[in-house]
């Protein structure tokens, strides 16, 4: 099993665990305060995974100024402040969902 961005090796066994359990019908409830200390963990697990993809950081670019008005342009046309468009193609091309 790989790690990956977000979840930790752990996190992921725990996982696999759970829908092993559930796809073969061995899967049982847990005590009480055994899912209380489940429930504390998983809730750790979601807030550590917000603040990882939410988490963000300032860049300083320089860029032509010809470009910059376009990007304004477009931003406009699009109903959104320019560093936004310019955060959005950013994080778009670090996805892979447009190539750079």
């Amino acid at each position: 099993m790989h790690t990956n961005e977000i979840y930790s090796e752990e996190e992921l066994k725990l996982f696999k665990s759970l829908e092993d359990d559930i796809e073969s019908g061995t899967y049982k409830p847990l005590d009480k305060e055994i899912l209380d200390d489940k429930k504390a963990f998983f809730k750790q697990v979601a807030i550590n995974t917000i603040e990882k993809k939410t988490k963000k950081k300032s860049l300083n670019i320089r860029l032509f100024e010809d470009d910059i008005e376009k990007i304004k342009a477009q931003a406009l046309e699009q109903g959104m402040p320019y560093q936004t468009l310019i955060s959005s193609v950013i994080h778009k091309l670090a996805l892979k969902q447009i190539k750079g």
